[in-house]
């Protein structure tokens, strides 16, 4: 049994913390507890059941740098009652009919469905679950390509984008035929090996028991020999060729196609905010493919034991859902008008799994999260996933809290980083953002099981996918202890979680790495029972927060 000993510490909070329960004190202890540096924790492989609830583990029992949920619900939670929390996710629209998801949806009580009216009066038709300002759009130009087209943006940002798009689109129609022909090639040997076997399926073993009595043959042999450390079988090999066609075809004829205008089908002008009355009330995922707000929504609050696929982070949660992230680029206009339209229509929590390099309305949307913080309204913002210091100005990402400046100009944004299940060297996963100031923590965020359409769960990973376990940790705060602000709530993650001073590999390069606690604001893995600790800490008045600075 291999073994390796964690160097963790915790400045933020005192090992002796103690929780009050329903009128009587436990003696719950935040993790870690004293002389933690010293507790030896063995690593082995992850077994299935493990793998599909790692984020949910906690890292001193379990060995993986889960959030410790399943300890906030066994020693915090038990049996509380706590208040309903609306949560807006913006994203790419929800299967709203899943089984895991259709019985946490926010469901807008003042609005009658399907009647053409706005009976609410809120300014949007028919939105009984949320709101979609993509209409029927669907696919869509990367934002430095839009500018290139319809001409936005001062004139240094349209020629880094030219750069960008003379680099990026030969890149991508190569990319697509080298996919098109390895995928013919696998095709073809694998068509020839199950005529030779003449079985539909093979394993491994089968094919190099195969003696080849042509030179063809051999070749085919060696393929499908190569393909197999792609992947358990040769249909799942092809199965990810697919999906590499896919996206290769989807950005050489839509998301880097300067021709391309995807915003015909909405009908509005993107680039006028007085232009506010478009899209319709279904927020619901367009195709089977737009499956990324259907995996967020599940992470945060897929229905808890229920004995179906998995259970969210939080329960006492709503979810709302608003459709505003198409095949490409969000425009700003969208997600500050989804921003406004989560804030007016009672959402405490905004995931935002969503991101880009450009903004040339980024005011629009600065404005919109300035609105969201004055009515107290929490923000939680994906990192991205180009495995870039964000601390550098060559690496933009939109949204966020800075502006590029030195601080922050709003405090209800939280930026999440991603975490793999190994804890030690490789726990920052390859492709995730970080940054010393513009990320805040991070969390499970590498191959997460969540929901995806038509009652179907597969694994996803992403800084997209670490952000909505945030936002599930700050839903049950927010529900257990109401009276705490989105700034509390915020400080209350980065200051709870786990700090490590673990040497990480940083964007999958082993010659870059850096300590785990100085390439974040806060240094520190997102932890829900701590979190709960503290919120009722500071809930009851025996701990003041301290300030959010490193």
């Amino acid at each position: 049994m291999n073994r390796t000993y964690l160097n963790l510490s915790f400045a933020s909070l005192s090992a002796s913390l103690f929780l009050m329960g329903c009128g009587a004190t436990t003696s719950l202890v935040s993790t870690p507890v004293e002389n933690i540096d010293t507790v030896p924790l063995k690593i082995s492989e992850l077994t299935d059941t493990e793998k599909k609830h790692w984020g949910h583990a906690d890292l001193i029992a379990d060995t993986i740098p889960g959030m410790s949920v399943d300890k906030a619900y066994n020693e915090v939670i038990k049996n509380k009652k706590g208040k309903t929390v609306i949560v807006a996710v913006v994203d790419s629209g929800i299967d709203l009919e899943h089984e895991d998801l259709n019985g946490v949806l926010w469901t807008n009580k003042g609005e009658r469905p399907n009647n053409g009216k706005d009976d609410d009066g809120n300014g949007y038709v028919d939105d009984i679950h949320g709101y979609n300002f993509l209409g029927n759009s669907y696919n869509e130009q990367l934002e430095y390509v839009r500018m290139l087209r319809v001409n936005v943006g001062d004139a240094s940002e349209r020629a880094k984008a030219r750069i960008l798009l003379d680099s990026e689109y030969p890149e991508a129609l190569q990319n697509k035929q080298q996919y098109e022909q390895i995928f013919q090639v696998v095709k073809n040997a694998d068509n020839s090996v199950k005529e030779a076997l003449g079985k539909d399926t093979y394993t491994k073993k089968e094919l190099l028991a195969i003696e080849p009595k042509s030179e063809q043959m051999q070749q085919n042999v060696a393929i499908l020999t190569q393909m197999f450390t792609y992947g358990e079988s040769i249909p799942d090999v092809l199965e990810e060729l697919e999906e590499g066609i896919t996206y290769f075809t989807d950005q050489v004829n839509y998301n880097l196609n300067k021709d391309f205008n995807g915003r015909t089908p909405v009908g509005d002008d993107p680039y006028d905010m007085d232009d506010a009355r478009y899209g319709n009330g279904n927020p619901k995922n367009q195709v089977d493919s737009e499956s990324h707000g259907t995996h967020v929504a599940g992470i945060i609050a897929a229905e808890r034991n229920n004995g179906k696929g998995i259970n969210g982070v939080a329960q006492n949660v709503e979810i709302m859902s608003i459709r505003a992230v198409p095949n490409g680029d969000e425009y700003d206009k969208d997600i500050a008008l989804a921003i406004r339209y989560a804030v007016d229509n009672g959402a405490k929590i905004i995931n935002c799994s969503f991101g880009k390099s450009f903004s040339p309305k980024a005011e629009w949307v600065y404005d919109a999260i300035q609105y969201a913080a004055s009515r107290d309204v929490l923000i939680v913002h994906a990192a991205g996933n180009d495995g870039h210091n964000l601390d550098n100005p060559e690496n933009p990402n939109y949204p966020n809290d800075h502006k590029f400046g030195t601080t922050e100009f709003i405090d209800n944004v939280i930026t999440v980083g991603a975490l793999t299940s190994s804890y030690g060297s490789e726990m920052v996963a390859s492709f995730s953002n970080y940054g010393a100031q513009n990320v805040d923590v991070f969390a499970p965020g590498d191959a997460i099981y969540s929901t995806m359409p038509n009652n179907d769960y597969e694994f996803q990973g992403g800084t997209s996918m670490a952000a909505p376990a945030v936002s599930g940790v700050a839903a049950l705060i927010r529900s257990y202890y109401p009276d705490l602000s989105a700034t509390q709530v915020k400080q209350i993650i980065m200051q709870s979680g786990l700090r490590s001073k673990a040497s990480v590999v940083l964007s999958g390069d082993t010659t870059k790495s850096d300590a785990f606690n100085t390439i974040s604001k806060s240094g520190k893995m997102v932890n829900a029972y701590n979190a709960l600790i503290l919120a009722d800490n500071i809930s009851t008045g025996k701990m003041t927060l301290q300030s959010n600075s490193k």
